[in-house]
């Protein structure tokens, strides 16, 4: 597998599933290797900002999770390939690894190749996504319907899957905590301005008109957001390790979820991994609109949707005044996760694509 990272989550959400689904196919038996490049962003960002003690606690949590570096312009695809059975390439992959391994599989042909994806580019930014040059991959792996259908109305690739993200049960689960911090904890990073409007809408201010005591973790916070949390009253905690968010959940009554413009106006059906993560850890959730076009949920009941300001306000009202709201609400989410939505429900997909490229997952 060849990650942007597997040890740093830094401006990095995708962490939480890579991690999770490496986790479950050791757990299952399979040899699994993780390759990342010498000197990526979010590895070096969170190292210059948080220090080298984070790798050991890193360790201490996914004792089973490895990474291998390499260097883009002297990997030798052969040594690290020749034996491999699957080989999957995330999307945050240079261009130029992405075609060479390609060409790899096209002279030897002695394992699956799948391309991986999991961000909103292939829709807000086609002109970069167009340079991946998939043409000797067997398919991809796409983390909603819009961008499978894409990959393959464009004739970026033969074949293409929908494998949403899911939680790792292992890390995120509820936690009993008797310990109360605040009524509302939000995780997420500000970023680009894809969601600063509604941010303010849907999190700052109700908190602020509702008088209530939250906090608010995650990177890249221009000024003007830390000074609008601060005006708001709004704790502001900076980088969480992702496998710390159950124990922050766990001393909070609510959380919200407030995706991204483009999820909301294009990618219908795409939650990311915010809300797998709360609903995981049985928080309370409440969201800002979007289309769960693809039914991973049962809005209403999984979690609440907020259409506008007035409605957020009431909805954190309900939960907070009244425990029994928030924990039907709560328990549901779980259950749902729990049925459907574990890293352990993708594996078995990801071998049921195997299969289907006619490979015997045994042999893998």
């Amino acid at each position: 597998m060849f990650y942007h990272s597997l040890l740093s989550d830094w401006n990095h959400g995708n962490a939480h599933f890579l991690r999770g689904v490496v986790a479950e196919l050791i757990n299952r038996g399979h040899e699994v290797k993780v390759y990342e490049p010498e000197g990526n962003w979010s590895l070096t960002n969170l190292l210059e900002g948080h220090g080298e003690s984070y790798l050991q606690e890193f360790q201490n949590t996914y004792p089973q999770l490895k990474s291998t570096f390499y260097e883009a312009d002297k990997v030798d695809l052969d040594a690290l390939l020749k034996d491999q059975d699957l080989v999957i390439v995330h999307e945050w992959n240079e261009h130029s690894l992405v075609k060479a391994i390609g060409e790899y599989h096209a002279k030897t042909r002695k394992f699956k190749l799948l391309f991986h994806d999991t961000h909103h580019r292939a829709v807000t930014e086609r002109a970069s996504m167009q340079q991946y040059d998939l043409q000797h991959y067997d398919g991809v792996l796409a983390f909603g319907n819009v961008i499978r259908d894409l990959y393959l109305k464009e004739g970026w690739t033969k074949n293409a899957w929908t494998w949403h993200e899911a939680a790792d049960t292992r890390i995120f689960h509820p936690i009993e905590s008797e310990e109360k911090l605040g009524d509302l904890v939000w995780v997420g990073n500000w970023g680009d301005n894809e969601r600063t409007k509604e941010l303010q809408t849907f999190l700052i201010d109700p908190v602020k008109e509702l008088g209530l005591k939250a906090k608010i973790y995650g990177v890249r916070y221009p000024d003007s957001a830390l000074k609008a949390l601060e005006e708001a009253g709004i704790e502001y905690g900076n980088w969480l390790p992702n496998y710390k968010a159950p124990e922050i959940f766990a001393k909070y009554r609510v959380t919200v979820h407030v995706p991204r413009r483009p999820y909301v106006e294009s990618l219908p059906g795409i939650p990311t991994i915010r809300p797998f993560e709360a609903m995981a850890c049985g928080i309370p959730l409440v969201c800002s609109p979007w289309d769960d076009a693809e039914h991973l949920f049962t809005p209403g009941k999984d979690y609440l949707v907020a259409d506008s300001k007035e409605a957020m306000k009431k909805h954190l009202s309900d939960i907070l005044n009244d425990g029994e709201t928030g924990k039907a609400i709560a328990a549901h989410g779980l259950n749902t996760i729990k049925a459907r939505h574990t890293c352990a429900h993708r594996v078995d997909e990801l071998l049921q694509i195997l299969e289907a490229l006619e490979v015997e997952a045994p042999a893998l």
